[in-house]
């Protein structure tokens, strides 16, 4: 079981005060997953969400004409997984290891009862997962930019270099 002291270097969790950390620890437990464990399916029931500690995730998403597309890498100090928050709680995304992975997890429905006790923690709880919405939504938004660019729109542009010339 993870402390509060250790949930305070997640950066997304300063909102939290000493006690709703402690709480939010005893809602917690260390898990591992090995290199290429499919942690979340996209479409499936969502009941949980992670803190990661160590390792990288790769989100990802089934694109029309492009199959399997990932979308953004998690790493120590994101969080995975904000859908248990929101009907229908299904994944919207898909998660896989890309290597070994340490986190921390937590069930949807105790966090749910732990956000009814405490209203403050319930606000501190959805503006963490809506900032890693945010963050999702923007990754989303620059790799669809970036699959779906039209070389021509850029044929042509002068190129810009690193290089500062003598003129």
């Amino acid at each position: 079981m993870p402390t509060g002291d250790e949930l305070s270097a997640f950066g997304r969790l300063a909102a939290l005060s000493e006690e709703q950390l402690r709480t939010l620890a005893r809602a917690g437990r260390d898990v591992a997953f090995p290199a290429g464990h499919r942690v979340i399916g996209e479409g499936l029931p969502a009941d949980r969400c992670w803190l990661i500690r160590r390792g990288r995730i790769l989100l990802d998403a089934q694109v029309p004409g492009r199959g399997g597309v990932v979308l953004q890498t998690l790493e120590g100090g994101d969080v995975l997984g904000w859908s248990w928050l929101v009907p229908p709680y299904r994944w919207h995304f898909g998660a896989v290891t890309a290597e070994p992975v340490e986190a921390i997890e937590f069930d949807a429905r105790t966090l749910a009862e732990l956000a009814d006790r405490d209203p403050r923690f319930a606000l501190a709880l959805t503006l963490m997962l809506f900032e890693a919405l945010l963050d999702r939504l923007q990754a989303t938004r620059a790799r669809l930019l970036d699959l779906y660019r039209n070389p021509a729109e850029t044929a042509g542009l002068p190129r810009i270099t690193a290089e500062r010339g003598d003129r």
